[in-house]
């Protein structure tokens, strides 16, 4: 195993900064240890080419196994889609048809109430136009016999008027041959 740096020198290093001769020999096959001992955890998950080119080729083998079953299931699961979504489309159409019967339906009820409503209305108004016809009429009539009656009783007033005033000037014109 190779280390990449001098360790002769890091101990000479160590010396010139006060360290004596065997504490930095001490440190530095400390510090050889460490590395080596770190390089080894490093070795263990690292693969050599050889290794790493065999898994690859594995994994290029099951990726192609896995290729080929996602062709074969997409061809079966298409069709099987293909022939559900025919299946979907006619009950679509079926659906569709259905909804414009009913809607066709609905809208000739929908005329034909309309139509009953416009003819109740048209009904009632002639009635309504009857009766105010009616009371026009009734109106009219009292109106007129209202009319008639105060003019009977306007004359009767003015016979009465004149009865009265000429039955004054007599009672008058007596006294007045009484006292003459």
């Amino acid at each position: 195993r190779r280390l990449y740096f001098d360790t002769h020198a890091l101990v000479c290093l160590l010396e010139t900064n006060g360290f004596t001769t065997q504490q930095s020999e001490v440190i530095v096959s400390a510090f050889v240890k460490i590395m080596n001992t770190n390089l080894d955890m490093i070795y263990k998950d690292m693969v050599t080419k050889l290794q790493q080119e065999i898994a690859l080729q594995q994994v290029m083998s099951h990726i192609a196994g896995v290729k080929k079953d996602m062709i074969i299931l997409e061809k079966s699961e298409f069709s099987a889609l293909r022939s559900e979504n025919e299946k979907i489309k006619l009950e679509l159409q079926q659906i569709k048809k259905q909804v414009v019967d009913e809607i066709t339906k609905v809208r000739a009820d929908n005329k034909l109430n309309l139509n009953l409503e416009k003819s109740r209305v048209k009904e009632l108004h002639a009635q309504q136009d009857r009766a105010l016809t009616q009371t026009d009429r009734k109106i009219d009539t009292e109106v007129a016999d209202l009319k008639t009656m105060l003019e009977s009783h306007k004359l009767d007033n003015i016979k009465y008027l004149a009865g009265s005033v000429f039955t004054c000037l007599t009672v008058a014109l007596g006294f007045y041959r009484l006292w003459i």
